[in-house]
């Protein structure tokens, strides 16, 4: 169940509008970095949450929920861009700026055509939202590790964003986003270490069944043999603690993938 509220999360004020601002915006909205992205990933997520941790279900869901709210303030931020520039700004936008004056000449400004200069869900270059950005695995651990790189992601995305405007009004939006998103990596932080002991993902699968050979060892793919680097990642103990790093200068090769047989339905053979 949702309830709406007209008040926004946050203020959105623009002081000096500007569509170019408004097309990067976009990213942070429609993009893979953007609040549409993760709050979808929280949602389903949380779809897949069994009852004994309904605990975790209402973490996700009170997130996903909030990212509702930032989807809407950053929705305003671009309308509130577009609508409200000068003719001057808008002109200066199609004629001044080279990628913009192309993008207007091949005539892709969808977000005047199609939107009526409000925002859209799509990315900066008006690709449309896809759902493939959406990482809900069903496995809380898995899970957990998506939402600590989106949420990283996204907050570079944010102090990218932050560095391109002067506007105070867009200074202060992005001053409280990039807090929000300090917080919610330091949340799915210690969602992993309130698991325990997890890795590898999934823990659960029979580690015995694994190559033992090559479960802990960092494989060369050089042609030429090289030596150990002795790096953290090729001696020492593994951070699941189950083993020791080793390293092999070579792969274990495979001879030749022998495709002998031609399926005389799907027509592959060339007469």
């Amino acid at each position: 169940m949702f309830y709406h509220d007209d008040e926004l999360q946050f203020e959105v004020e623009v002081e000096d509008p500007d569509p170019r601002y408004a097309k990067m915006l976009q990213q942070a909205l429609g993009g893979q970095e953007g609040e549409m992205r993760v709050a979808l990933q929280y949602m389903f997520q949380a779809f897949a949450i069994p009852k004994e941790k309904n605990e975790v279900r209402q973490f996700l869901m009170e997130t996903a929920t909030e990212e509702l709210g930032h989807i809407e303030m950053i929705a305003t931020a671009i309308s509130k861009n577009l609508q409200n520039a000068s003719d001057e700004a808008r002109r200066e936008a199609r004629e001044s700026d080279p990628m913009i004056a192309e993008m207007m000449r091949s005539g892709q400004p969808r977000q005047a055509l199609s939107a009526g200069l409000h925002a859209m869900p799509v990315d900066a270059n008006g690709n449309p939202f896809t759902g493939n950005f959406v990482v809900a695995s069903g496995n809380l651990a898995a899970d957990m590790y998506a939402n600590v790189m989106a949420e990283s992601t996204g907050r570079l995305l944010a102090t990218r964003l932050y560095e391109m405007t002067d506007d105070p009004g867009m200074e202060q939006m992005w001053e409280y986003n990039i807090a929000r998103d300090t917080m919610h990596q330091n949340q799915w932080h210690a969602a992993l270490e309130d698991l325990g002991e997890h890795r590898p993902v999934p823990n659960s699968f029979d580690q015995s069944k694994e190559n033992q050979e090559y479960n802990y060892t960092f494989m060369s793919t050089y042609k030429d043999e090289r030596d150990d680097p002795k790096q953290p990642w090729t001696s020492g103990e593994s951070p699941d603690g189950k083993s020791e790093f080793t390293y092999t200068p070579r792969q274990p090769g495979g001879g030749q993938p022998d495709l002998d047989e031609m399926i005389d339905e799907m027509y592959n053979e060339v007469n």
